[in-house]
């Protein structure tokens, strides 16, 4: 008896959700194994996660919370994703937006109050953009390989930020605390009734979602923009403009992390610091993956893992450390890569 590995024909939809399936379900038996060497009954744990995420008018609110980055990052993402350009970078762009945000808010007090939000958003998507543009043109004029350049921006962006807030734009009447002052209300989002929702930047996650689907499916940049990613000789052969795509992705890619950036300073913490972001850049990787690269369904996927983190609490009363969630989080990814073999390939047995 030989068994042989055949690629796929032809990829259905039912490869694609069944493989995804049979990764989710691995990863949390494997994630269950490990919480049993901790002596922890891993199917309560489970049940604390969801009760906590879903099962409360403050949990499910914090939830989206904690969605709203991951749509608007996991968006962003899957524009990029969708060309082959591995853009491992939207966790410093999400940064850069938020310095962007911050500086309109603390240091131009001359802007009309009516002005401040739009101007903030603006500023942060533009510098989330340039940093991902940056990446971008370097992939497509030197062949630099953007999981490489990105990855490395983000520790630029780390340190531009660690810089700032420990430096010049400290905070004088922060009691020594590494931010900036405190914005003013012209420069703070509302929230959607006693929660901590900022709505305008929710709504403008759900509205790019859909302009970002409708463009990839119906429009000649989404074509463009497929073809490269599938087949990058035959685009080129057709005439296509490698650069123009690469640059437009990346920026687009960055542009929508900057926006989460300007949400967290001016919807969350009010003021730029450290640790404005528990990985959000990072974690939208897999939600982006997770949706196959389809910006609609980055929305529900964003709420589960919007859920995961913040079980992360239930799985500290456990007595595990918060770490543990990114662990859970790296071990869904690491099986959604390698059930992308499933996907592409199938066992055949003679």
């Amino acid at each position: 008896m030989k068994v042989r590995i055949v690629k796929r024909e032809k990829e259905t939809r039912l490869t694609v959700l069944s493989s995804t399936a049979l990764s989710l379900v691995l990863a949390l038996i494997t994630i269950a194994f490990i919480f049993f060497g901790y002596g922890v009954d891993p199917i309560e744990i489970y049940r604390k996660i969801f009760v906590g995420s879903f099962g409360s008018y403050y949990g499910f609110s914090e939830t989206i919370v904690k969605a709203i980055p991951l749509i608007l990052a996991g968006v962003g993402l899957s524009v990029a994703f969708k060309a082959r350009l591995w853009n491992i970078g939207a966790e410093g762009q999400l940064l850069m937006g938020a310095i962007g945000a911050t500086w309109i808010a603390v240091f131009h007090p001359e802007i009309p109050s009516i002005l401040v939000l739009p101007t903030m958003f603006t500023v942060g998507f533009l510098l989330g953009a340039v940093w991902g543009l940056l990446t971008g043109f370097l992939k497509a004029k030197f062949g630099a390989e953007p999981a490489i350049t990105t990855l490395m921006m983000n520790y630029v962006a780390q340190n531009l930020l660690a810089y700032l807030v420990f430096g010049p734009w400290k905070g004088p009447a922060e009691w020594g605390f590494p931010c900036t002052t405190k914005f003013s209300s012209s420069a703070q989002l509302p929230y959607f009734l006693d929660t901590r929702i900022h709505y305008p930047t929710l709504l403008i996650g759900l509205t790019l979602a859909v302009i970002l689907y409708l463009a990839i499916k119906k429009t000649k940049f989404g074509y463009e923009l497929r073809v490269i990613g599938e087949n990058p000789e035959a685009a080129k052969y057709a005439g296509m403009s490698y650069f123009k795509i690469a640059v437009l992705a990346m920026s687009i890619s960055g542009g929508l992390a900057g926006i989460a950036g300007v949400g967290e300073v001016a919807g969350i913490q009010h003021r730029l610091r450290i640790g404005i972001s528990p990985g959000y850049g990072y974690t939208a990787i897999i939600v982006a993956w997770l949706s196959r690269l389809n910006p609609l369904l980055v929305v529900p996927v964003s709420l589960l893992f919007g859920g995961i983190l913040v079980g992360g609490d239930a799985i500290q009363l456990a007595g595990l450390p918060f770490a543990t969630v990114d662990l859970f989080n790296g071990l869904i990814l690491l099986f959604l890569v390698a059930g992308e073999i499933f996907k592409d390939y199938k066992l055949e047995v003679d």
